[in-house]
């Protein structure tokens, strides 16, 4: 098993970019910075923690279908911390 996640881009142009992330359990994010304001829908229900820098873990239940936004420049890795897989899509909003 990896311990990366595993991220495809269904779509990109000069307005959007979309994309589907797939985990395992335990599988994560590597660390990174948002550059643009985001939407994240999930595809399915599952746990996720959510490291920041400085090591705090916030722990988020998700549920397919139920989105939620986030602004520009949060730094963090996601990781899988439920029992079975976990997928959503990120759309990047890259106008401003």
């Amino acid at each position: 098993m990896t311990t990366t996640a595993r991220a495809s881009v269904q779509h990109e142009d000069e307005q959007v970019r979309v994309t589907r992330w797939d985990f395992e359990p335990g599988e994560s994010t590597v660390r990174h910075v948002h550059a643009y304001d985001y939407v994240v829908v999930p595809v399915t229900d599952g746990r996720t923690h959510v490291v920041t820098p400085d090591g705090t873990t916030t722990s988020s239940e998700l549920r397919a279908g139920v989105s939620y936004a986030r602004p520009a420049g949060g730094e963090h890795e996601v990781v899988n911390a439920g029992g079975s897989a976990l997928a959503f899509v990120e759309i990047e909003l890259k106008r401003k």
